[in-house]
Order: structure tokens, then sequence, then C-alpha cells
């Protein structure tokens, strides 16, 4: 619940661009979460199954929660858009 007051907050405060932008990389970092937990089950010992089919819940939630977010902001989640946005983060990391 405080994620969902912090992302609608965080939304609330950017102007159209800025928002797109935004959603689509938290987006873009949510699907890449959500694949290490996938690789991480896949390898997962006995002990650990729970622990990453509970990871791999919590990251598709969250991943539907931000698409319904971003088509009722009428923004196209894409891959172009998403490629995009992963290119964008690697120029702000690297400069």
């Amino acid at each position: 619940m405080q994620e969902e007051y912090l992302i609608n907050k965080m939304l609330k405060s950017k102007t159209d661009k800025e928002l797109e932008e935004e959603l689509m990389r938290i987006i873009s970092e949510t699907k890449r979460i959500l694949e290490v937990a996938r690789c991480n089950f896949e390898f997962a010992e006995d002990e650990l199954i729970d622990y990453y089919v509970y990871q791999i819940k919590a990251h598709q939630s969250r991943l539907d929660y931000l698409i319904k977010i971003a088509k009722s902001k009428k923004i196209k989640v894409d891959r172009e858009a998403e490629l995009k946005s992963r290119i964008f983060d690697k120029k702000n990391i690297a400069g």
C-alpha cells in the first residue's frame, strides 16, 4: 500500500513526458527483476522454492499494477518504448 502511495505521488508531480519516461523505466526494471526471480526459481533448492514463488507473484502483481496505470494514462507500453527507456537508463548510469 505504501508503494502504491509513493508511485501515485511520484506520478502526480511529473510532466506528461517525464511521467511516460519514468513509468516506462519502472516497468522495464520490474520486468527485469521478474525475469531474474524466474531464473532463480528454475535453479532453486527445495528450501528456496517458496521464496521465489512469492517473489514472482509479488513482481508480477507490481507489473500488472504499473501497466494498469500506464493504460489509464493512455501511455502505450510497447517494446520500442521499453528499449528506449533501457538505453536512456544506461546513458544516465554511464554518464
